[in-house]
């Protein structure tokens, strides 16, 4: 399902790529408008419809909002100007907001902390591979010989497949593990029991919006907002420029959407391998960080050379792009969770955070304007700058935490890990004695 949610969201740059932006007259800045648009119902939506998905289920709400924004996908066909198109747009941005946050949170219901990080990265990272065969698809669509362009098969073609999937997966998805029609009575129990292992102080909890916002009110609370802000900057750039980056290197349109597969691709071998390596150490602070750094440097060095002088370590560039820029989108929400036992309090502030970091994305799509091409260093730049406030942030977060766990263990006189305790016995979260913070 996330797979199509990348492609829908992201094929616009593979479409411009073959001629969209002339063949709907569009003047000036408004390609990079329409970019930015998007974010804006996509950034303030994921807060209710994630609290929606606590009441009425992932079982619902999940397949909806995918059914809705397929269908928006598959009638920009039909969208013969730049109004039509923005209009269509914003449709798409709106339905398509809450499905990340709303899969984190469900997967929370699953999954207990030290598989978290992981198995969102499986799911997340359906988006790398979404962008590699993006590129893949859009090169045999684009070779189709008809009087009908070819970025308008690619948006009937990828949007009805998204409307098919989101179909089926009304009939397939559980709402719970409690209700998963694939679990035996005893499997079922051992989910709830695995759960208040390590997951939830209690399952199955009613929806109650004043649980939703009880985490709001703690000082720890802005900097997670400014983390989620800040990290999705480099991952917009990287999912929504890369085609015209690639294009930067002066390859045609089929060369151009065939060299934006490898990075991808690379990038979504890497993601398992750091996520992996955070769920196995039970670490997320310095693995966030390290992820920053990569996609940091990529882009520096995109902002510094001569691509054209030289290629192969533009290229490599790209890879180093890919590589670093969505690892936090995994890792992110994870930590947060980790450290929320609370159902109803996990999908609100899933929500805000994923909402924030759509809004995040404006940065990106705001800087990378046609006056700054072919290098967008502006973009490149103010990239790097909000990766280097997240370091800052999460170094901060991170370090208080794992400070404070080594305070409190030196009072309680023993040393505990936040594995070592049931998180049933944590009914008061961080007012309990025996918390730990999961770092």
């Amino acid at each position: 399902m996330y797979f199509f949610n990348s492609v829908d969201r992201s094929n616009l740059g593979n479409a411009k790529t073959d001629g969209m932006d002339i063949d709907l007259h569009f003047i000036g800045e408004e390609y990079s408008l329409l970019i930015l648009l998007f974010y804006i119902p996509n950034g303030l939506c994921d807060l209710p419809l994630n609290m929606l998905t606590k009441k009425w289920s992932g079982k619902i709400m999940l397949p909806g909002l995918m059914v809705s924004w397929g269908a928006c996908a598959l009638l920009q066909c039909a969208a013969y100007n730049f109004a039509g198109m923005v209009v269509l747009r914003l449709f798409l941005g709106a339905f398509e907001a809450g499905f990340f946050a709303g899969t984190v949170f469900y997967l929370t219901l699953f999954y207990t902390r030290g598989e978290l990080g992981f198995r969102i990265a499986i799911f997340f990272g359906s988006a790398l591979l979404a962008a590699a065969f993006s590129g893949l698809i859009s090169y045999g669509v684009f070779q189709i010989d008809s009087d009908v362009p070819g970025w308008k098969f690619l948006f009937i073609i990828e949007g009805a497949m998204t409307v098919l999937i989101g179909t089926a997966a009304f009939w397939w998805l559980p709402a719970t593990p409690a209700t998963a029609w694939f679990l035996t009575p005893a499997e079922r129990a051992a989910a709830r029991a695995r759960s208040l292992r390590d997951s939830s102080s209690s399952t199955g909890v009613e929806f109650s919006v004043r649980e939703c916002f009880q985490h709001w009110k703690t000082w720890k609370f802005f900097p997670w907002m400014v983390i989620s802000f800040t990290y999705p900057v480099a991952f917009s750039t990287t999912a929504n420029f890369l085609p015209q980056i690639v294009a930067r290197l002066g390859f045609s349109v089929v060369k151009t959407n065939l060299w934006t597969v490898a990075p991808n691709a690379v990038g979504f071998v890497f993601l398992l391998l750091v996520t992996y390596s955070s769920d196995r150490f039970r670490e997320r602070t310095f693995h966030i960080v390290f992820a920053l750094l990569v996609s940091g440097v990529g882009m520096v060095i995109l902002a510094t050379i001569d691509v054209l002088e030289h290629k192969g370590v533009a290229y490599f560039a790209c890879f180093m792009m890919a590589c670093g820029s969505y690892i936090p989108s995994c890792l992110v929400h994870s930590w947060h969770n980790n450290n929320n036992l609370n159902e109803n309090s996990r999908a609100a502030t899933t929500g805000l955070l994923v909402g924030l970091g759509n809004l995040g994305g404006i940065l990106s799509a705001g800087t990378f304007r046609k006056q700054y091409a072919p290098k967008y260093v502006p973009t490149l730049i103010a990239t790097c700058c909000c990766n280097l406030v997240c370091i800052v942030f999460t170094l901060w977060l991170g370090g208080w935490m794992k400070m404070e766990n080594r305070r409190r263990d030196r009072e309680m006189g023993e040393v505990i890990r936040p594995e070592d305790i049931d998180t049933d016995e944590l009914a008061d979260g961080e007012k309990s004695a025996k918390w730990r913070y999961f770092t």
